[in-house]
């Protein structure tokens, strides 16, 4: 008998053990509940049994009505032969708010198998009761959401969409946040099409917002809502002036009272029916002051926020023909995706390759944060002894409102000779330009000649004189070519000039390829290379200086209609925010082609060259 009693003793203990699981003690509570109403605030154990939960005599803000209320729950699962159980209690316990404000819901502790555990505390918030609150009855608890709407009269702020910026008086490349929120005192039975405003004159980046977003309440203009948030983006104004972000249209399906009354087993009910509703956001006006000209430094980024930069270089100690890169990381929080990459300044016997760039950033409320890094690879050809000097980064401190310039480390490459250089197996730079052809070889011919007779030569026929006269007639017209040509060739700028139209023209027509198979970022960079180059060959401006604000002095200086210019600018600003905006429409890529054929074409005849 007491070999069964121990038998039983292991497989219960082998039963405990197959079924214990970790234990959890959790808070519960709404985030939000109005002055007046009752609240249930939950203790959950999962995992254990143990005894009634200790917490505290008072909770400020809440009267504690009664409680606790004890509930079990227990579940077992066989998965694939293994057996798991899973065990709840919840204690439950009703308050009542008694006062506005946001409070902190204490933690229990409850003891567990020998052992204490304590639960996490937990904020809500207490709004004002309702405007439209109707009077109470004695005992009964206020309403936190009324409404008076019907299906023939749905009133306005009874469902709306707001759009709710951070700020509206920013700096020029300063970070803002825009929310669409959602308010509504209204069942939603289904949403229909949403179509959010275009926010032109501005780069934007989306906030992931999680699928299962909750919806709370909220207290707004004296009323009780409940509200979730649509959409947020993180904006970044491109240009200095006022920018107005206009209406959207959000279309839902809201069940309301149709206006008729049945009578039910608990009396007379109204009758509610669904109705299609579509809200308009609020347009927003956004004042954009523009960067300070005072004090900008040339090799100014476009950089806005606050910055910090780091390099790292491969080798300082190489062989001639090995690659070398630098690494320069810029840390921060701003405009991180419009920062231009600073230049390294390198000896000209170098061969460059154009940087490579990387991006790891996540989306905050004060712009992008996180790490931009670029890797800068080169090949020195020839030995020697090279200094590259520190890398500079200028940036617009949002913080304390004025410029800063970063700069790294120098640093001195010892270039050894390439000892593969100069042999069969070996390439160099060198070499690639001094192979020439070897001519000293010649083939025998086997083919059938003719020969003349030299004494059949006659030197006073008029053969003889026509050989001498049509080549110096020939070499007369070709020297006077030649010599125009190269007075012409010698005026760099008329020629750049006269070649503007044609060089952009070509850039002009693999634009239009990519526009017909609606490659927008491919689309948008070839017409704003095409305008930008158009401009530098046209004004005779250097590429390095070329600027919005250089552009338009110098077209106002060669008397270029106002329109014109402005035509121009908003052609380059267009391709600027299209490489980081949502997919334009063909229609919109279309448009923005033929404007900018239009405007080179007005350009070629204000700005015609002199003969």
């Amino acid at each position: 008998m007491r070999k069964y009693i121990l038998s039983l003793i292991l497989l219960s203990v082998c039963i405990f053990k197959l079924y214990a699981e970790d234990v959890t003690f959790v808070t519960n509570a709404p985030s939000a509940t109005v002055v007046g109403a009752q609240v249930k605030l939950q203790y959950i154990l999962k995992g254990g049994q143990g005894g009634t939960p200790t917490i505290p005599n008072e909770i400020k803000g809440f009267d504690i009505l009664y409680g606790p209320s004890i509930s079990s729950m227990t579940s077992m699962s066989i998965i694939n032969g293994k057996t798991t159980s899973e065990s709840n209690t919840t204690f439950s316990y009703t308050l009542m708010a008694n006062q506005q404000g946001t409070f902190t819901l204490p933690a229990a502790s409850i003891k567990v198998n020998g052992h204490n555990y304590t639960s996490n505390t937990i904020q809500i918030k207490v709004l004002p009761p309702d405007k439209n609150a109707q009077p109470q009855q004695a005992g009964s608890q206020p309403q936190a959401i009324t409404s008076e709407s019907t299906a023939n009269n749905i009133k306005p702020d009874d469902a709306f969409v707001r759009a709710i910026f951070s700020k509206t008086k920013v700096n020029e490349q300063e970070a803002v946040v825009v929310t669409f929120r959602f308010y509504s005192v209204l069942q939603i039975r289904n949403v229909g099409q949403i179509e959010y405003p275009e926010f032109n004159g501005f780069m934007s980046e989306e906030f992931d917002l999680p699928a299962n977003r909750q919806i709370t309440l909220e207290h707004y203009n004296g009323r009780n809502y409940y509200v979730v948030d649509v959409k947020k983006s993180l904006l970044f104004p491109q240009h200095s002036g006022k920018i107005t972000i206009p209406s959207g249209k959000l279309e839902f399906v809201f069940e309301v009272k149709s206006g008729k009354r049945i009578q039910t087993f608990f009396g007379s009910q109204d009758l509610m029916t669904e109705v299609k509703k579509v809200l308009h956001t609020n347009p927003v006006t956004v004042d954009v002051s523009p960067l300070p000209t005072e004090n900008r430094p040339s090799n100014f980024s476009g950089g806005a926020g606050t910055f910090t930069i780091s390099s790292d270089i491969t080798n300082t100690e190489i062989k001639a023909n090995d690659a070398v890169t630098i690494k320069l990381t810029i840390s921060g929080n701003g405009n991180m995706k419009l920062i231009k990459n600073p230049d390294v300044k390198l000896p000209k016997d170098f061969e460059v390759y154009d940087p490579k760039v990387n991006y790891n950033l996540s989306l905050t409320n004060k712009g992008l944060s996180g790490t931009k890094t670029i890797e800068y690879l080169f090949i020195p050809r020839n030995s020697g002894k090279y200094t590259i000097p520190p890398i500079e980064f200028s940036y617009y401190d949002l913080q304390t409102k004025s410029y800063k310039t970063l700069k790294t480390e120098e640093y001195t490459l010892d270039v050894a000779k390439d000892p593969n250089a100069g042999t069969s197996t070996g390439t160099s730079y060198m070499n690639k330009h001094s192979v020439e052809a070897e001519q000293d070889i010649r083939y025998l011919k086997n083919n059938d000649y003719k020969f003349v007779n030299p004494s059949d030569f006659q030197t006073d026929s008029i053969t003889y004189y026509l050989w001498y006269i049509i080549p110096s007639i020939l070499f007369i017209v070709f020297s006077i070519v030649y010599r125009k040509q190269i007075k012409a060739n010698a005026d760099i700028a008329m020629m750049k000039t006269k070649k503007a139209n044609k060089v952009a023209s070509k850039r002009l027509k693999l634009a239009k390829k990519y526009l017909d198979t609606h490659d927008k970022d491919k689309f948008y960079d070839e017409v704003l290379r095409a305008v930008w180059g158009y401009l530098s060959d046209k004004l005779l401006i250097p590429t390095a200086d070329l600027s919005r604000e250089n552009v338009e002095i110098k077209l106002i200086n060669q008397n270029v209609d106002e329109l014109l210019i402005k035509q121009y600018i908003h052609i380059i600003d267009t391709c600027e925010f299209a490489r980081y905006a949502p997919s334009e429409s063909n229609e919109a890529m279309d448009k923005l082609y033929d404007e900018t054929v239009d405007a080179i074409g007005k350009m070629e005849n204000t700005l015609k060259p002199k003969k």
